[in-house]
């Protein structure tokens, strides 16, 4: 293992451990549904017990980057289910009904990262974004507006046709199409009105009440990759925070 990079005095060896598995994920050392290597081969490549390389690949499958398969090894995480889906996604009716959205592309556009989105995102000074904006409906309510923007460099190859298109839900796009794993997002819910464009894309009166959610998806080793802004008709629908 290389500690130059990952150990830290008076931190637990494990966590160095964890890193160093992350990176080898960043690096494309293993790929979604790929299985890692066994516990023991690990252990003697990064120099410790097999206790302390289960300790992190436990942490790990806790923060549902790699999960086990009984009696098959230890796979690196893929978007497609359910689990991960809502994990992500927590909007849901009031009667505690879940569903998928029905998503409609309303906006695309390539611009240059403003410097409050630079520093959010990582980028460069001159770097660009794809910004785009989605309508989500839920049992054919109109329920909320998505601004999401994204790193040009990331996503290169995106273009409007290819995000309207799209058969899967947006993050298993990311990760089909660009290699790009969102494992982990931080979100914080202010309440806000509707300006003029999201109230008619919603159809509901102008400067109505709303519930936005700042949103900043991550890949391995905390690396930013998706600025989001949800505004969300709460009239009939809700947001259930996480367990």
């Amino acid at each position: 293992m290389n500690k130059k990079n990952y150990f830290v005095p008076g931190t637990p060896l494990y966590f160095a451990v964890k890193q160093s598995l992350l990176a080898s994920l960043a690096s494309g050392e293993w790929v979604r549904g790929e299985a890692i290597p066994p516990e023991n081969q690990l252990a003697k490549k990064f120099g410790v017990s097999i206790g302390t390389l289960r300790k992190a690949v436990d942490e790990l499958v806790k923060e549902h980057i790699l999960v086990r398969h009984q009696g098959r090894g230890t796979f690196v995480a893929t978007q497609e289910s359910d689990q991960h889906f809502f994990r992500f996604f927590r909007i849901q009716r009031r009667d505690g009904l879940k569903s998928y959205p029905v998503t409609q592309l309303l906006k695309f556009q390539k611009k240059k990262a403003s410097k409050e989105i630079r520093e959010q995102l990582q980028l460069a000074k001159d770097a660009y974004i794809f910004e785009f904006f989605n309508l989500l409906s839920l049992n054919d309510d109109l329920v909320m507006i998505d601004e999401i923007q994204v790193p040009e460099n990331l996503f290169s190859s995106l273009t409007e046709k290819s995000l309207a298109e799209r058969s899967s839900t947006l993050y298993n796009f990311y990760q089909n199409n660009f290699g790009v794993n969102v494992i982990d997002t931080k979100e914080k819910l202010i309440t806000c009105q509707a300006n003029k464009d999201i109230a008619a894309w919603l159809q509901v009166p102008e400067n109505t009440a709303l519930l936005q959610i700042n949103r900043i998806a991550y890949t391995y080793n905390e690396k930013p990759v998706e600025l989001r802004q949800s505004y969300v008709n709460t009239e009939k629908y809700e947001y259930i925070a996480k367990e």
